[in-house]
């Protein structure tokens, strides 16, 4: 395109000059002088200049940081309104910073937060040097045109340190109670352990429960019901709530390994489902806030295409007990068998729940319960049913969960037996102590890869030993690589159900994010370790092999089959087999032959 000539001024007409800018006079307005030190990226302070009516996405920005903050500050930050991120004051209106400040008091109740101060400040800027010498006056001027600058105090309300110090115990010694440190969140020994305490319950009183079933027998919906305090529709209300996927939503069928928190009080009150004030769902974060006990449940796929996906969701889960759902209208199918030989096999105390109960037939109902007793009564099970009827059933069983199955009745869209199954999972006694394994090593058990843009490489996973304190001096070892060797990084934060921490130990499921390159994050893989020391690799090992259940296939020497050790998924084969205990087995002397052969 041809560009348009600039026009000349004919002889007749004058050119006008530019308006050159004046300098202001120095007696005049001293704009923009520092009136605080320069924001820090880090702690619990926050800058802002000003948030003027903003919109949906960036309120759930707004209160991301606000979170972050409260964080840094456990459980207290302050917001200076009117102040830029160099300290220097905005020489904002009163008008515009009482207005932000009402925004940000706003986000701060989605936070389960409160304002304890707010200050207005004047009379620091944009006064006349010949003013100066005037006295200043306390008194907050309105009008416009006087700059202003606020500061907010804000805490959060941790709902969990107000529990009595003692609850009304369901059993003898089961019941876990608060801790010595319950007080007023407004106390600072409270601001001081509200994070430890957070910490403390995602890894002590955090009990994991697998959830396994067949494909039709109800386990997305128990949980969603569980954990939104909500019945179900009967068309798929609660499972949506929950699932990840959208063709899980389309056909009902839950494909991947997910894991929902259902918090209790220390009285046994549930701490979930919607809030009242803000008619939303709580977030991960919030119901850990506000717990002092967590169930951890974990729904695993039922379907048989994706029994590989469930064999390793229960290997790699640290489950400490597991549900067996069973459709009450249907007799148990042979998924149901698996399931429950894998959990055995484990060693995992396994609890019995019948679902659907409402409007079941009575005959359906008990050719249900006869199948599922005679698979409880096999050898290789060798489980005493019992049915749990009242709360005085579930503190007889208590204590011998390794002997009997509790079998409970209940219904999602009645809600008939979900208290009482409530009750049972408050109850239950903690089964693995890996806050006992805090001396040994750190190691992290890599369950999932991410990639966060302005993060980087994000993995989440399992605290299986150790502690980790995360910073920029905080090297670390991943690995191992398709070459066997380990790359060493930085990590440089974490996050514990969405809480963001400088500190991991045992026991709890965390992200870890790292410093890494594009081409180190190609690396990256499912079933690696993270650890302190830069350790070996091996690809040969030595194990005990107890075969439960046969399908018709030998095993012999080079046999290649799918191995689940922890997170770890892997095909192997064995280079060499040798029978222990042969009259314990009960194998023919025809198949003795040639088993001690070395390849």
């Amino acid at each position: 395109m041809a560009r348009r000539p600039k026009s000349k001024p004919s002889p007749n007409q004058t050119a006008t000059p530019r308006a050159t800018p004046q300098r202001k006079d120095p007696n005049k307005l001293v704009v923009g002088a520092a009136v605080v030190p320069p924001e820090d990226e880090s702690g619990p302070t926050e800058y802002k200049r000003q948030v003027h009516k903003p919109t949906p996405t960036r309120q759930r920005s707004l209160a991301t940081q606000m979170s972050y903050r409260l964080d840094q500050g456990n459980g207290v930050c302050t917001y200076r309104i009117g102040v830029e991120d160099d300290g220097r004051h905005s020489l904002l209106d009163h008008s515009n910073v009482a207005e932000s400040a009402t925004a940000l008091e706003a986000i701060a109740r989605t936070l389960n937060a409160i304002v304890l101060e707010r200050r207005m400040i004047q009379n620091e800027v944009g006064t006349r040097k010949e003013d100066d010498k005037e006295e200043k006056t306390d008194e907050i001027i309105t009008a416009p045109g006087i700059p202003t600058r606020c500061e907010l105090t804000i805490q959060r309300v941790e709902t969990h340190l107000l529990d009595p110090p003692s609850s009304p115990q369901l059993n003898n010694g089961t019941t876990a109670t608060p801790s010595d440190d319950t007080t007023t969140p407004t106390t600072t020994s409270s601001n001081n352990n509200a994070k430890s305490t957070v910490c403390e319950t995602l890894s002590a009183r955090n009990i994991r429960v697998a959830v396994v079933g067949n494909v039709d027998a109800g386990k997305s919906t128990l949980i969603g019901t569980l954990t939104t305090s909500s019945l179900d529709d009967g068309r798929g209300k609660s499972r949506t709530a929950i699932m990840k996927h959208r063709h899980e939503i389309e056909s009902g069928r839950t494909s991947t390994a997910t894991t929902h928190l259902l918090g209790f009080r220390a009285s046994g009150e549930c701490v979930a489902g919607r809030d009242t004030i803000r008619v939303k769902r709580k977030t991960e974060d919030e119901v850990a806030r506000e717990s002092h006990r967590i169930v951890s449940l974990i729904d695993l796929a039922g379907h048989e295409k994706y029994l590989k996906t469930t064999i390793h969701g229960v290997s790699s889960g640290m489950a400490d007990y597991a549900l067996i759902l069973v459709n009450s209208r249907h007799p148990p199918t042979h998924m149901t068998q698996h399931h429950l030989n894998l959990c055995c096999s484990f060693g995992i105390p396994v609890i019995v729940v019948f679902t659907k109960i409402d409007g079941c037939p009575e005959h359906a109902y008990k050719n249900s319960k006869e199948e599922v007793f005679k698979l409880l009564r096999a050898n290789d099970i060798k489980k005493k049913p019992f049915a749990v009827r009242n709360e005085q059933d579930i503190t007889t069983c208590m204590g011998h969960l390794q002997t009997l199955a509790p079998i409970l009745e209940t219904s999602c869209v009645t809600g008939e037996g979900m208290e009482l199954l409530r009750k049972m999972l408050f109850v239950l006694p903690k089964r693995r102590r890996h806050e006992n394994k805090i001396k040994r090593p750190f190691e992290f058990l890599v369950e999932d890869i991410f990639n966060v843009p302005g993060v980087g490489a994000v993995v989440s996973g399992f605290v299986n030993a150790g502690e980790l304190t995360v910073g920029s001096t905080s090297n670390v070892y991943v690995g191992p690589t398709d070459d066997g060797t380990f790359l060493r990084t930085v990590a440089k934060s974490a996050h514990i159900a969405r809480i963001n921490t400088s500190h991991v130990t045992s026991g709890q499921s965390a992200c870890l994010a790292f410093a890494l390159n594009k081409e180190l994050r190609k690396k990256l893989r499912r079933g690696m370790v993270v650890l302190k020391d830069n350790p070996t690799s091996t690809k040969e090992f030595d194990a005990e092999i107890c075969v439960l259940k046969g399908e018709g296939t030998t095993i012999r020497r080079s046999y290649q089959a799918y191995v689940h050790i922890l997170n770890v998924r892997q095909s192997a084969f064995a280079r060499s087999i040798e029978l222990v205990n042969n009259n314990a087995v009960g194998v023919p002397p025809s198949h003795m032959g040639g088993v001690e052969e070395e390849e």
